[in-house]
């Protein structure tokens, strides 16, 4: 399992570490009118999953509003920001911040997701910070796990594979 800190602070992710070439494990997850979401709701796609503690927080706002910005370079491409955010929190910032090419998506009900893909972080109970890409078939492409949960993920490496799983 990945090695992961919370402001240097060693955490214990709850879940399945998730790799290179596995085959991406279904998830459920709300939407930000309550509705279930699952990832076949996104299939023939490639997905770009930014998971986030928190989406009002500085890195994690930082993190979502680059992705959104990014999103028009992308065909193909469904941007998801999933974090442990109530969907009225997220529905709240995204209108705030004018995101509108980013599916925020809250793990807040069952952390489906964060088991998943072994982002729990069982000490405070928010994802910690990573990145997948999984391609329309499916398959993962891409993963980080951020070390330091309060530093940014690699957006070029991701954006890259973003593009080169199209």
């Amino acid at each position: 399992m990945v090695n992961v800190t919370f402001k240097q602070e060693p955490v214990t992710l709850v879940g399945t570490e998730v790799k290179v070439g596995d085959k991406a494990p279904d998830f459920k997850v709300l939407s930000n009118d309550l509705k279930e979401v699952t990832l076949k709701d996104y299939s023939g796609k490639v997905k770009l999953i930014s998971v986030v503690p928190s989406i009002d927080t500085g890195v994690c706002s930082e993190q979502t509003r680059r992705f959104n910005e990014d999103a028009d370079k992308l065909d193909n491409v469904v941007v998801l920001t999933i974090s442990m955010d109530l969907p009225f929190a997220q529905s709240r910032w995204c209108a705030a911040n004018g995101i509108k090419k980013v599916d925020t998506l809250s793990d807040h009900r069952d952390a489906d997701f964060g088991q998943n893909y072994g982002v729990l972080m069982k000490e405070l109970r928010l994802l910690a910070r990573a990145i997948f890409v999984v391609d329309s078939n499916d398959d993962v492409r891409h993963v980080e796990y951020v070390e330091e949960v309060s530093t940014h993920p690699d957006y070029e490496a991701a954006l890259k594979a973003a593009g080169e799983a199209e």
